[in-house]
C-alpha cells in the first residue's frame, strides 16, 4: 500500500540525534491521521550513524534505510532518498533536530488544499549570525531576485511536495536549494509557510561560511536554466551577438585609420579578430546545446498535467503553534549500499531499501 508521507531525512555523523529525531517524528505524526514511512540516508558517515539508524529500522517498519559508500553531500543524499520514497507526499528535513517534526502535518495540509510545494521559513531561527544567517539573507536575497520566486528561506530543508513534482526535478551538487526555483519550469504551485526552529544541542554544524562560493556558482547555472532552458540559443546568441558587434566596431576602426591615411596598428585587427571568434564559437555552442536540449528532451523538467486554478496569491504565510523545545531523550541490521549515480527503481527486501 502506497503511504500517504515519505520523510526523507539525510544524516552525516549523527549518531546522537538520529534516535531523538526517530521520536520527534513519530510524536509529530501521532494523531495526523496519515500513513508515513521513514526513509533515512546516511551520507557516509563516519561515526555510528549507520548503525543507529539500522537499529532504528529493525525496530519499526516504517523505517527505511539507505546507505551511501561514501561522503556525497547533502543534495545527492536526499536525490537517494526520494529515489526510495514511495509516498505521494515526500517531506524533506534535516537530520540534526533543528527542524521541528510537529510542523510536517502543517505542510502536508497544505499540499491536500492544492499546493504543489511547501517550503519552511525559519523566521525565528536559531543560528550563529556572522557564520550562518549572514550568509543564508545574502543567498536568499540573490535566489529570490534571480529566480523571481519570492521566497524568505530558501535553504529551509523543512519542505513538502507533491511526489509527481520533486521527481521531475534533477538534484545535483547543491541544488536542494534552488528546488523552488527549479519548480517554476513544472509551472508548480509555490507556498511558505512559517516553522519553528531550534538550535543544535547535540553534534556540531557541517556547514559555514565558506558555502557562499557553491551558492554563487549554482546561482548561475539555474539563473542560466530558468531563462533558458527550452531556447539556449537565444541565451548564446545574445552573446555571439555583442561579440560580433564588438569585432565590427574593432573593423571600423582599423579601416578608418586606412582610410585617413595612417598605417594601420596590429591592435584593431587583432581585437576584431578575438572577437569574431568569440562571437562564432558561442554561436556554434548555442547551436550545439539547442541540439542537445532537443535530441534528448526526457532530461527536461516537464510541467505538471494537472492545472491548478490561479489564487491571487500564491506565496501565503502559515503561524506555527506556540514554540515548544523538543524533548531529547538519550536510547544489527546488516547496511545496504546505495550510489547516487544509479537511478534505477528500488527493491525492497524487509525493512530496508535494496538499490542495486
Amino acid at each position: 500500500m502506497t503511504p500517504d508521507i515519505s520523510i526523507v531525512v539525510p544524516f552525516y555523523n549523527e549518531e546522537q540525534n538520529a534516535a531523538d529525531l526517530h521520536r520527534a517524528v513519530l510524536a509529530g505524526l501521532e494523531g495526523a491521521g496519515y500513513s508515513y514511512e521513514c526513509v533515512y540516508v546516511d551520507d557516509g558517515s563516519s561515526d555510528r550513524t549507520l548503525d543507529v539508524l539500522c537499529e532504528l529500522a529493525a525496530r519499526d517498519h516504517h523505517v527505511e534505510v539507505v546507505a551511501l559508500r561514501r561522503n556525497f553531500g547533502q543534495t545527492p543524499a536526499m536525490s537517494a532518498g526520494i529515489a526510495h520514497a514511495h509516498g505521494r507526499i515526500v517531506v524533506t528535513m534535516d537530520g540534526d533536530l533543528q527542524n521541528d517534526p510537529r510542523d510536517i502535518p502543517m505542510l502536508v495540509a497544505r499540499i491536500e488544499a492544492g499546493a504543489d510545494l511547501v517550503t519552511g521559513w525559519r523566521r525565528d531561527r536559531k543560528d550563529v549570525f556572522l557564520s550562518r544567517r549572514f550568509p543564508s539573507m545574502i543567498a536568499n536575497w540573490l535566489i529570490s531576485r534571480a529566480s523571481a520566486v519570492p521566497i524568505h528561506d530558501t535553504g529551509c530543508s523543512l519542505k513538502a511536495y507533491r511526489a509527481e513534482l520533486i521527481r521531475r526535478v534533477p538534484l545535483y551538487s547543491d541544488m536542494h536549494r534552488f528546488i523552488p526555483a527549479l519548480s517554476r519550469l513544472a509551472n508548480a504551485r509555490i507556498e511558505e509557510v512559517v516553522v519553528r526552529h531550534h538550535p543544535r544541542r547535540k553534534g556540531c554544524s557541517k556547514y559555514g561560511i565558506s558555502r557562499i562560493g557553491k551558492v554563487l556558482v549554482d546561482l548561475m547555472t539555474i539563473k542560466m536554466l530558468i531563462s533558458s532552458s527550452r531556447r539556449p540559443l537565444s541565451w548564446f546568441g545574445s552573446g555571439a551577438a555583442a561579440a560580433g558587434l564588438a569585432a565590427f566596431l574593432a573593423s571600423v576602426w582599423a579601416v578608418s585609420a586606412v582610410y585617413r591615411g595612417f598605417n594601420p596598428s596590429v591592435v584593431p585587427l587583432s581585437v576584431a579578430c578575438m572577437f569574431a571568434y568569440l562571437s562564432a564559437h558561442l554561436l556554434l555552442a548555442g547551436i550545439y546545446a539547442e541540439l542537445i536540449v532537443h535530441a534528448d528532451r526526457s532530461t527536461a523538467i516537464k510541467p505538471l498535467a494537472r492545472r491548478l486554478p490561479l489564487l491571487p496569491n500564491s506565496f501565503t504565510n502559515g503561524e506555527p503553534t506556540e514554540h515548544d523545545p523538543i524533548q531529547h531523550n538519550s536510547t544489527e541490521c546488516e547496511p545496504i549500499e546505495h550510489d547516487p549515480s544509479e537511478y534505477e527503481p528500488p527493491e525492497r527486501d524487509g525493512h530496508l531499501a535494496v538499490s542495486r
